[in-house]
């Protein structure tokens, strides 16, 4: 018997998934333990196993696109099952009346076809690809690039167009191969998840009507003969950036747009480039990295002469004085998640701040130490959060939650680590950290802190901390207030390490010390509760042979 497959929640904040990659097809044998897709939440990308056998029957949410958790995914039965009742929403098989309409000749087909049901009516090979939920909390996503036009052949596994979402901008993979017959949505254009972003099929298939049809979530898309008026301006306007995003015999020049705008800001063309990603894609590493070659100096040398004999045009360059100049960038998806959530903890968490000075001297001698161990490598950091989670197994209380009915104390340590990514922050966990060794802290942390800022971090390794660690040191702040991770009741807000004048037993010397600002949550934390943790924990960092205790 058939069996639905549901979009699964993979994670505790996730309330809608969106299907990176579909490693099964629709005719597939599917076996108990396959990986059916990789599905990307606000966490990370993760495979999605199968707990069902048999073949795959229909696929209800195509790769890039976006849906809320319980939707149908997939159908899994056995071969040529009829589905039809579970497609048109119910649990068993077709009944015999519908079959029985659907028999008399094509006129009484035309009389009875439900607009709703648009993807039943499509022409044989035509797919409708709609705006993916790239996220958990992506509701909408931008078209940042079309690598494709209308017209381009298409290949299962071409790359279409790069979208971006709430967490990145992300390249958008087909699934179907044939002609891309209609863009629905222009580069640098805004639509809600689930919004028809194209369709693709055979070449010449007459599509009049698909996209008058195609409804998501109450909203109908544009018709496909606006679309194709809207389509030739655009190609135009891409002819006219040839010089930064093809190649000298026409071909496209794949970079991500996160390269292309840092190459435009540094007058760089891309054609000079040479591309360290996938199939040659030029990244943002390669831009930071380029130094243009002995070939393309001369060019830019000679190209100056002409720009100098035109000096008096050079002011028009500049904007004048007094004028106002103003430039308005779209916020990410990301940025949107990020100021809702901490705007909510700011707002619903009433936070104060203890600020606490930490001699460093013992700690740097102690921290030399480590290191000369081979293969071992300690940093300040590391130090700071073995102390924090020796203090808060001491100090129950700040490892705690707020419930409205109840304050929840946790008696394991997961410390957040705040770690800083490309138009974003997110929070990797160490479990357990009072039983691991600053070794284990330190080699942890750069694992994650790595694979977090190349989105490889599963959702399970950002989720359930206790506590969090926020550090600025590395640039040079020395002191700052954060506002509170929830559900946690505090975080930890680590300053650069500074030399200046100290007095030490009686004398003014030469010292190091360390700011740290605890920011707590005064429904579950009081000022005494706070102010004795940092005690605790300005006693470990400053003698650190007490950790070993």
């Amino acid at each position: 018997m058939a069996i639905k497959v549901t979009m699964p929640r993979l994670s505790d904040t996730m309330t809608e998934g969106t299907v990176a990659t579909w490693l099964k097809k629709v005719g597939d044998k599917i076996s108990e333990g396959d990986i059916l897709a990789e599905i990307e939440t606000d966490k990370a990308t993760m495979e999605f196993e199968s707990f069902n056998e048999g073949t795959l029957l229909h696929i209800g949410i195509q790769a890039g696109e976006t849906a809320p958790v319980d939707s149908l995914l997939a159908i899994i039965g056995n071969e040529g099952e009829d589905i039809s009742a579970l497609l048109a929403g119910g649990d068993a098989p077709a009944a015999e009346a519908p079959k029985a309409e659907a028999a008399p000749a094509a006129e009484a087909k035309t009389e009875t076809a439900a607009p709703a049901k648009a993807a039943s009516a499509l022409p044989k090979g035509v797919v409708v690809v709609t705006m993916p939920r790239l996220s958990d909390t992506m509701t909408e996503g931008t078209v940042a690039t079309w690598l494709k036009k209308v017209g381009d052949a298409v290949a299962e596994g071409d790359i279409l167009a790069e979208i971006e979402t709430d967490k990145a901008t992300m390249e958008f993979e087909s699934f179907n191969e044939g002609t891309l017959l209609y863009i629905g949505i222009q580069e640098g254009n805004t639509a809600p998840v689930d919004s028809l972003l194209a369709i693709i099929g055979p070449a010449g298939t007459d599509i009049t009507g698909i996209a008058d049809n195609y409804t998501a979530g109450g909203t109908t898309t544009a018709s496909a003969p606006a679309t194709e008026e809207k389509a030739a301006p655009a190609t135009e306007e891409k002819a006219t950036e040839a010089t930064a995003d093809t190649s000298s015999n026409g071909g496209r020049i794949l970079a991500s747009p996160l390269a292309k705008k840092i190459a435009s800001d540094k007058g760089i063309q891309l054609t000079q480039v040479k591309g360290s990603g996938e199939n040659g894609r030029i990244v943002k590493s390669d831009i930071e990295n380029f130094t243009p070659s002995a070939q393309a100096q001369p060019a830019a040398t000679s190209a100056a002469k002409p720009q100098e004999a035109a000096a008096p045009a050079a002011p028009k360059v500049f904007v004048p004085a007094g004028e106002v100049f103003t430039e308005e960038i779209k916020n990410s998806q990301m940025r949107k998640i990020i100021a809702k959530r901490l705007a909510e903890s700011l707002f619903t968490a009433p936070h104060y701040n203890l600020v606490i000075e930490v001699s460093m001297d013992d700690a740097m001698a102690a921290r030399a130490t480590i290191n000369t161990v081979p293969d071992t490598k300690v940093s300040f950091n590391d130090m700071v959060i073995k102390a924090c989670a020796l203090a808060l197994k001491k100090h129950p209380k700040i490892n705690s939650q707020w419930k409205e009915d109840a304050i929840i104390i946790n008696h394991h340590v997961n410390i957040g680590v705040a770690v800083a990514v490309e138009d974003g922050l997110v929070v990797p966990v160490l479990k357990f950290t009072d039983a691991m060794s600053l070794s284990q802290i330190g080699a942890s942390v750069r694992d994650l802190a790595g694979r977090a800022k190349n989105k490889k971090l599963g959702p399970q390794e950002m989720e359930g901390s206790t506590f969090t660690v926020s550090n600025l040191g590395m640039f040079g702040i020395t002191e700052f207030n954060s506002i509170i991770n929830q559900p946690n009741s505090a975080i930890l807000s680590v300053g650069a390490i500074v030399e200046k004048p100290v007095v030490k037993n009686g004398q003014i010397v030469a010292g190091n010390t360390m700011m740290l600002s605890l920011a707590c949550d005064h429904r579950t934390i009081d000022g005494a509760t706070g102010a004795q943790f940092l005690q605790t924990l300005k006693q470990y960092i400053e003698s650190p042979v007490t950790m070993l205790a």
